[in-house]
């Protein structure tokens, strides 16, 4: 086969070639639109699903629709320890410059910006004894007008962040249109940040203003949200996004196969589907090494057979190694604990795919120590995001197939 004209596409947020199985999540994010651009109430939405689901490539391909309906849009990744308030300002900054050209009053466009260069600029720290912050510490947000005084300018991001969503929403309405901020990576947002953007998409669904916010996050976004906020989990739309099933994995990998004229004998696919789990970035490495592997059309289990061991050396290194190597001794030591465990835990659950979540109490017991004394392991892996706690007293890996990768290695 030419691996010139190899179709498969395995990166990180890249889209496939064909992306399958999720129809439903567009036609919903379809409706959303829709409703709100005809004055509907509606919640912003958030998308939770472990590493390596195409949470990221969802997220863009729900940005090109807002695009495709003439909304103005911004995208930011959140990150551990960061501050909101400069990435959402630029975010909303690229949002209304698309709408601006549309807007009949610049004059209103310029106010608003006025606004969100006060709501950026309030984030540069505070020199010592009132003096004014170094210039190292001083940022500004490429606005050419100046920054306006006594909105979303107070310090406090709670209430600035409701001033400067609730403008730039009377932006979009002035248009006829909405605005749609997407967030990556949600559940680095900050407690204090977390708490102001509920507190923002409440304040904007009473009102049933034109904008909305779309997250992504790790399966425990939604009690990260619920600890900030107790109506939070009434104020979002979630939608769980997990593996493909037998059908969409067959097309993710036949549909852009047939664009080439190849096709795959039955016994190939479904030995790729059980390979791949049905995780749409492992059908994408297995379905690229199988490609530069195979012969001829059409391509067979022999050739999956044979293409597999260089998937998983591809998987092993850049997809599992890359995030084990970010662990200290005594993390990794949890995780191997983790891994042994949840292999028991999903015999147990009849699960195929080996990722159960396992009681915390367990890996102690597991390693013959106190559970508190875990307590800065088990915390120090979350919060470098590879693992969860998606119910109290209990972990689980956040990259699928990670405890089986653990069980391989030598301790």
């Amino acid at each position: 086969m030419d691996p010139v004209r190899n179709p498969y596409a395995p990166g990180a947020g890249q889209r496939p070639p064909e992306l399958a199985g999720r129809g439903r999540e567009l036609d919903v994010f379809d409706v959303v639109l829709e409703r709100i651009a005809r004055g509907r109430p509606e919640r912003s939405l958030m998308l939770t699903g472990l590493r390596g689901v195409g949470k990221t490539v969802l997220l863009n391909t729900l940005r090109s629709q807002a695009i495709n309906h003439l909304w103005g849009s911004g995208k930011i990744e959140a990150r551990p320890d960061q501050s909101l308030r400069r990435p959402i300002a630029a975010a909303l900054h690229m949002a209304v410059r698309e709408l601006a050209p549309r807007h009949r009053a610049p004059d209103r466009i310029d106010a608003f910006l006025g606004v969100l260069k006060a709501f950026a600029q309030r984030s540069a720290p505070a020199g010592r004894a009132g003096t004014a912050p170094k210039l190292r510490d001083r940022w500004q947000p490429g606005i050419d007008v100046p920054a306006a005084t006594g909105r979303a300018d107070s310090g406090d991001i709670e209430i600035d962040l409701v001033e400067l969503l609730s403008d730039a929403a009377t932006v979009a309405a002035d248009v006829g249109t909405g605005i749609a901020i997407f967030i990556d990576e949600m559940q680095d947002v900050g407690d204090e940040d977390v708490s102001a953007l509920c507190a923002a998409c409440h304040e904007l669904s009473q009102l049933g203003a034109p904008l909305i916010v779309v997250g992504a996050g790790l399966p425990h976004l939604p009690a990260v949200l619920s600890a900030a906020k107790s109506y939070s989990e009434r104020l979002f739309r979630y939608q769980r996004i997990d593996r493909l099933d037998r059908i969409a994995a067959d097309r993710a990998l036949c549909a852009p196969a047939e664009r080439e004229q190849v096709e795959y004998e039955p016994k190939a696919l479904d030995l790729l589907y059980e390979s791949s789990g049905g995780y749409p970035y492992f059908v994408q490495a297995y379905g690229k090494a199988t490609w530069d592997h195979a012969p001829r059309s059409p391509i067979t289990d022999a050739d999956v057979r044979v293409a597999a061991p260089e998937a998983e050396a591809e998987l092993a290194v850049g997809f599992f190694g890359s995030r084990f190597e970010r662990a200290t001794p005594a993390e990794r030591e949890y995780m191997r604990a983790m891994a042994t465990l949840s292999l028991v835990e999903g015999d147990a659950g009849g699960r195929d795919d080996m990722d159960a979540a396992v009681p915390t109490a367990e890996i102690a017991r597991a390693l013959g120590r106190k559970p508190a004394s875990l307590s800065p392991a088990r915390d120090a892996l979350i919060k470098k995001g590879l693992i969860y706690s998606g119910e109290r007293g209990t972990v689980a890996f956040t990259v699928p197939h990670f405890g089986r990768y653990l069980r391989t290695q030598p301790a």
